[in-house]
């Protein structure tokens, strides 16, 4: 008694208990509904009734509100009594949010690597600069550390080992200049940097200037010299812009352009 009944889908889903399978049901219909928004399969302006979801993934109802919740908070869905679930504009998104991100690199991926990769040519070489400027010694150590890592993943060709000391790098400069505005950027960064990997515009083997900029970098914030943490932060994004270029050269600036 009380219990509530299933849909097909979610009784194939698995034989455990409920939290788990339940879980694994919320995030595949979260993701779902976030890239059909985001893609525009579901428009802005478009009002759905959670029954509509319901039948339409062949959720459960609860399942259809946690959901829905996310999206919410998220600003792109906002339920209005008596009228239903309102698809809300990308002006109302959380955008920097790396589910977004996510869920945008997958459905738009050239306009949203142009979008993020201009935000890190404009970011990251302050960022660079300020770690110079105010960096603790373990920060500055981490950071030259995880510049040698990437430098022998990359001789190696290992992409994956590569990528993980790339993001690591990039969020310790972040957050070492001691601007937390900076270091919750560092999710944002992660996201770019996988999908950029993830779309395979990364090649296998980086290119020996790229390498030693980075090793430029941490070499500049342990010398506590801004300028040239800058300056060669500068390098490394202008290149990564220089590179994808290609990939948004037809993208059009405007939505609907």
């Amino acid at each position: 008694m009380g219990e509530e009944n299933h849909t097909p889908a979610e009784a194939a889903a698995s034989p455990k208990s409920g939290p788990e399978n339940r879980g694994s049901l919320h995030e595949t219909l979260r993701d779902q509904v976030g890239q059909d928004i985001a893609a525009g399969r579901l428009a802005a302006g478009t009002i759905i009734k959670a029954e509509d979801l319901r039948a339409r993934y062949d959720v459960s109802l609860s399942v259809v509100r946690e959901v829905v919740r996310v999206l919410e908070s998220l600003g792109m869905l906002q339920p209005i009594r008596r009228v239903g679930l309102v698809v809300l504009a990308m002006s109302e998104w959380m955008l920097l949010d790396p589910l977004v991100i996510r869920w945008r690199m997958t459905e738009a991926p050239a306009r949203q690597l142009r979008s993020l990769t201009e935000l890190r040519v404009a970011i990251e070489p302050e960022a660079a600069g300020l770690a110079a400027q105010h960096a603790p010694a373990e920060s500055a150590e981490e950071i030259m550390g995880l510049a040698a890592r990437m430098r022998a993943s990359g001789r190696q060709g290992d992409v994956e080992a590569f990528l993980e000391a790339d993001v690591a790098f990039h969020r310790a400069v972040l957050g070492a200049g001691g601007n937390e505005l900076f270091a919750a950027f560092d999710t944002v960064i992660g996201e770019i940097l996988a999908g950029r990997t993830g779309a395979g515009l990364m090649p296998k083997f980086p290119h020996p200037d790229a390498l030693q900029w980075h090793f430029d970098v941490a070499d500049a914030i342990g010398g506590q010299d801004a300028e040239r943490a800058r300056e060669a932060m500068a390098k490394i994004v202008a290149k990564a812009d220089a590179e994808m270029g290609t990939v948004w050269a037809d993208e059009p600036r405007h939505q609907g352009s």
